[in-house]
């Protein structure tokens, strides 16, 4: 992974959500992108913009926290779309 997933740049929302069962808690950058890239890619098949903007938009709120609304906003309609909000 790169250094994205290491990123400490908090999300302006966290997301609680359940993945199997087991409660998954996402606060910022590096958890985000850590949590979209180490599902299988057969898994967000079906929203692959959405998962490809979401992964952009998390890259470039790394090296710009400015961009961390951006993110989160992102991030948050690929997880209501695939339903896990």
């Amino acid at each position: 992974m790169s250094e994205v997933s290491k990123s400490q740049t908090p999300l302006r929302a966290s997301f609680r959500i359940r993945l199997n069962g087991e409660p998954v808690v996402i606060e910022t950058i590096g958890q985000a992108y850590r949590f979209i890239t180490s599902l299988n890619t057969v898994e967000w098949m079906e929203f692959k913009a959405l998962h490809a903007d979401a992964k952009a938009a998390l890259k470039a709120a790394a090296e710009d926290a400015m961009l961390s609304v951006k993110a989160t906003n992102t991030l948050r309609e690929l997880f209501v779309r695939a339903k896990l909000l």
